[in-house]
C-alpha cells in the first residue's frame, strides 16, 4: 500500500524533504523497506543529517509498502507505565543550595532529559558548578556523522571554559601542584545522569591538552580585566584546534588512535550557558538554542531567545560564510541550504572534512587504521573545496543580565526546536511550573469540533492534574508534549505510544533526538541584587 501522507508530513513540514526522500531510497534498496529489527546498528541518520540526497541518489516519493500497517502496528501497544518508562529513563534534576558557602546562587535548580532516535543517541548534555571560580555551566551538544566529536565535547568544554575563567594566580597555583606531584583542587563539580559518562582510556590525552592550554595562558598573561565573553570564545575555539591536532599526531594506543580520529571526522555543534550572579552568558556554535522563559505582569508568558542558529536561514550567517571566501565560489560555498551543498550546520566542532587541506586529510587518512576507510564520512572529499576551513567552532556569545521577571531558560538540541515553536516551549514549561495551565481557556486554533471532540478537551484537560503530578521534571514534560502534541496541543497518549515505538529506522524519519534542560531561576535572589545595587 501507499505511505501515507501523515509519515512524511512532520518532516516535510520541517523543511527535511530531502532527508526523507534519501531515506526512503535508501530503505527501499533493501528487501524489508520498514525492517522491525531495532538493534542494528546504522549510521544511516548520521550520515543522512550531514549529507544530503545527491550521494544517494534521487527517489519517487510514492512508495508502496505492503506490509507497513502489518509491520508497525506490533509497535502501537504502549501502556502509560512503558511510555513513562521510556520517558524517564534519561531525566535528571539537580537542586541548587541558595548559598554554597562562597556564592548566592540565582539557580534554584535544574531539571534535564533526553530521548534518542539515533542509535547510539548522538546528543549529549553536561552541567557542572565552578569551583575555583563562579558560576554553573549547562550545555547541550548535537552530534551528527557520529557521536564521537560530541561525546569529547561533552568531557571536555567545560573544563577548557573553567580555565579560561581562572586569574592567573589560581592557574599558577594548579601549574606549581601538578608540577610538584601535589593534589590538585577540582576545577568543576560535575551534575550527571548515570548514562553521561566520560572515556577512562582518553583522559590523560585530554588533560595534557588542557595543562598545554593553561600554560600558554600563564605565558599570556595580562593585568586586563578579565571578560568572558573572549574566554568563552577562546575556549570553544581552542578546544576544537586541539581535537583537530591530536588527530593528526598517530597515538601508539591503536584505540586512542582510532577515537581521535574519530573525534575529528565526525561533528558537534554546542549551546552552553554560563551563570553567574545576575550575568547569563550563552555561547553558540551551531543550530542548538538558548530561550528565556519571561512571565509578563499579567501572568502571561513570553520568550526571548539567546541565540542564533548558525545555517541557511540565517541570512548574516550565509553572508559571513560567503565574505571568508572568493567571489567565484559565491554560488557554490552555500548550496541547497547546506555548506558546501553538504553540511546543515554554519558552524561546529571537529568536521575536519571541511576544515582540513585535501593534503592533510589524504596523509592523516593514509596513516590511519584500517577501520577508520569504513566510515562513509571519510571516503570522499567535498564538492567546490578550494579555500578551506569552510567550517568554524567560533561561538557567538550573548550576554543577559537576568531579572526579575526572567524565571526559566530553556537549553534544547534542533530535534525539539524541529517540532515546537519556541512560544509554545516557554508557555508548557512555564504552565507545568506554575501549574496555572488549567484555569486558561481552551482554544482549537481555528478547527471545526464538534461536542464530542470538545468533551475529549475537557477530559483531557482533567487528565492534566494527573500528567503535571506525573512529571516532576519540567524536561520530561516538554518531550512528552513535544513528541505526544496532537492538532490541538493536547497529549494524546496514543499518538505518544506510537512515537515512542517505532522501529529504528523509522522513528529517524520523524524525528532528531531530543536533548532538553530546563534552568530555574531564583526571583528573590535576582530582586535582591538589584535592591542591593540601587541602595548603595
Amino acid at each position: 500500500m501507499l505511505v501515507p501522507m501523515q509519515l512524511v508530513y512532520p518532516a516535510l513540514r520541517n523543511r527535511e524533504a530531502r532527508r526523507v526522500c534519501a531515506t526512503v531510497c535508501h530503505h527501499c534498496s533493501l528487501q524489508n523497506c520498514l525492517s522491525t529489527q531495532t538493534g542494528r546498528h546504522t549510521s544511516g541518520r548520521s550520515l543522512l543529517k550531514a549529507f544530503p540526497s545527491p550521494f544517494l541518489g534521487s527517489c519517487n516519493p510514492v512508495i508502496h509498502l505492503r506490509n507497513y500497517r502489518a509491520t508497525v502496528a506490533q509497535f502501537y501497544s504502549l501502556t502509560p507505565p512503558q511510555v513513562n518508562s521510556i520517558l524517564k529513563a534519561n531525566e535528571y534534576s539537580f537542586k541548587v543550595p541558595e548559598f554554597d558557602g562562597k556564592n548566592v546562587s540565582p539557580v534554584l535548580g535544574f531539571d534535564t532529559n533526553q530521548l534518542p532516535s539515533n542509535s547510539p543517541v548522538e546528543d549529549r548534555r553536561c552541567a557542572a558548578t565552578c569551583l575555583q571560580s563562579r558560576g554553573m555551566l549547562l550545555g547541550v551538544i548535537d552530534g551528527h556523522a557520529g557521536c564521537a566529536c560530541a561525546q569529547g565535547v561533552s568531557e571536555r568544554l567545560f573544563y577548557y571554559i573553567a580555565v579560561s575563567l581562572l586569574h592567573h594566580k589560581t592557574l599558577l597555583e594548579i601549574e606549581n601542584a601538578v608540577d610538584n606531584g601535589r593534589v590538585v583542587l577540582p576545577l568543576l563539580q560535575w551534575h550527571k545522569h548515570p548514562n553521561d559518562y566520560f572515556s577512562k582510556e582518553a583522559s590523560k590525552m585530554y588533560f595534557d591538552s588542557l595543562r598545554t592550554y593553561w600554560q600558554e595562558l600563564l605565558d599570556l598573561h595580562t593585568e586586563e580585566t578579565h571578560d568572558t565573553v573572549e574566554a568563552l570564545i577562546n575556549s570553544f575555539k581552542r578546544l576544537d584546534s586541539d581535537m583537530s591536532l591530536e588527530a593528526q599526531v598517530p597515538n601508539d594506543n591503536s584505540f586512542l588512535n582510532y577515537w581521535q580520529l574519530q573525534v575529528a571526522f565526525s561533528g558537534a555543534t554546542a549551546c552552553v550557558a554560563h551563570i553567574d550572579g545576575v550575568d547569563l552568558y550563552i555561547a553558540n556554535t551551531g543550530d542548538s538554542r538558548a530561550v528565556l522563559g519571561v512571565q509578563e505582569e499579567d501572568g502571561s508568558w513570553s520568550a526571548l531567545t539567546l541565540s542564533n542558529d548558525h545555517n541557511a536561514q540565517n541570512e548574516s550567517e550565509v553572508e559571513r560564510v560567503k565574505s571568508e571566501h572568493p567571489k567565484s565560489e559565491a554560488k557554490t560555498v552555500v548550496k541547497q541550504e547546506r555548506l558546501l551543498s553538504l553540511l546543515m550546520p554554519f558552524r561546529a566542532f571537529g568536521d575536519v572534512k571541511f576544515k582540513w587541506s585535501i593534503e592533510l586529510q589524504k596523509r592523516v587518512l593514509e596513516s590511519g587504521p584500517e577501520l577508520l576507510h569504513e566510515n562513509e564520512c571519510t571516503k570522499f572529499i567535498p564538492p567546490n573545496y578550494h579555500t578551506p576551513p569552510y567550517l568554524t567552532a567560533q561561538p557567538e556569545v550573548t550576554h543577559h543580565k537576568l531579572r526579575p521577571q526572567d524565571k526559566f531558560l530553556v537549553l534544547a538540541t534542533d530535534g525539539l526546536w524541529e517540532i515546537l515553536h519556541r512560544q509554545e516551549v516557554v508557555r508548557i514549561v512555564g504552565e507545568h511550573l506554575t501549574g496555572v495551565h488549567l484555569q486558561q481557556p481552551i482554544t482549537v486554533a481555528g478547527y471545526k469540533v464538534s461536542l464530542g471532540q470538545m468533551h475529549e478537551l475537557l477530559m483531557e484537560r482533567r487528565a492534566r492534574v494527573s500528567s503535571a503530578f506525573e512529571d516532576q521534571n519540567s524536561a520530561t514534560h516538554l518531550i512528552r508534549h513535544a513528541v505526544g502534541h496532537n492538532e490541538f496541543g493536547a497529549i494524546d497518549h496514543q499518538r505518544l505510544s506510537k512515537m515512542l515505538s517505532l522501529p529504528e529506522d523509522l522513528a529517524r524519519m520523524y524525528r532528531d533526538d531530543i536533548t532538553v534542560t530546563v534552568a530555574q531561576f531564583n526571583s528573590h535572589v535576582i530582586n535582591t541584587h538589584y535592591k542591593h545595587n540601587s541602595e548603595s
